[in-house]
């Protein structure tokens, strides 16, 4: 009697903890369903689309007619001749999104750019797999920060950054690929030509002569060779040779080596101390 009073206290025991824990579980799934982020789902508003076909959906109402009516002429054409397929949509507060994907037949050949003032940069790429074999991935990132960047637009205005974009392309689509962006903006040419007359200041100090009686010391300008070499052939004539067939930039670039290495070089005559007096 007293074992089937035990059993009957511990079942109702039981009974009364059964319903406070599944309570704690569903009260602990809602939170958890609650915290957790819901999926992004890709924006499609077809209605935003127009409703006669055209290369050049200009919702954030950044080119004039006359740039429009360019480029509606201008990317068929370039389309028909080479095969790539070139599109242009702006947009600010809405998006007609994924729906443009079908509106313009988008495929592996294909480049959408997208410019939206919003955002840091203006200019965003959707780019087709068969372009990357021509046009690498840090090709379009440098296309990107040269004419998306906040100083190019506010020089050249948004229109100009997507006409130069454009431009860009369909240079380096004819050409048949391109590593770089063509052309050299003045600011690039800067960093480079600052670069050149690093390596000839190091190489110049290097050079100096170490004894009495040495006029070049070209063991030591050798083994620094590997720190002025990268400074002027790489980062000094490698970007311009590789964006622009001008022989100016060249020129100066060399002409800035040079003077750095020869003002570092003599430096050392020019400055140094005067003999001491000896009182015997």
């Amino acid at each position: 009697m007293t074992r089937l009073v035990g059993n009957l206290r511990e079942r109702a025991s039981f009974q009364g903890l059964v319903p406070k824990w599944i309570s704690c579980l569903v009260a602990s799934l809602i939170v958890l369903l609650a915290l957790t982020p819901s999926p992004a789902y890709a924006v499609n508003n077809p209605e935003l689309l127009p409703n006669e076909p055209t290369v050049v959906i200009d919702l954030a109402r950044i080119l004039n007619t006359a740039q429009e009516d360019y480029l509606n002429t201008e990317l068929p054409e370039f389309e028909a001749s080479t095969g790539w397929k070139l599109r242009v949509l702006t947009q600010f507060d809405q998006t007609p999104g994924r729906a443009v994907k079908e509106f313009w037949g988008l495929n592996e050949r294909s480049i959408m750019m997208v410019a939206d003032p919003r955002g840091g940069n203006l200019l965003n790429f959707s780019v087709g797999d068969e372009l990357y074999p021509l046009l690498p991935r840090t090709f379009w990132i440098e296309l990107q920060t040269r004419f998306g960047n906040q100083f190019y637009v506010r020089d050249n205005g948004e229109d100009g950054a997507v006409l130069g974009a454009i431009n860009a392309l369909e240079t380096c689509l004819n050409r048949g690929g391109c590593a770089v962006v063509p052309g050299l903006p003045r600011e690039q040419w800067i960093l480079t030509l600052v670069t050149s007359i690093l390596g000839g200041v190091i190489c110049g100090f290097a050079a100096q002569p170490r004894r009495e009686g040495q006029g070049i010391a070209w063991q030591w300008a050798l083994l620094f060779s590997p720190l002025w070499g990268i400074l002027f052939i790489a980062f000094g004539l490698g970007p311009v040779v590789t964006r622009t067939p001008e022989l100016l930039p060249v020129i100066r670039n060399v002409s800035g080596f040079l003077i750095g290495a020869i003002v570092a070089f003599l430096t050392p005559v020019f400055g140094s101390p005067p003999p001491a007096d000896d009182n015997a």
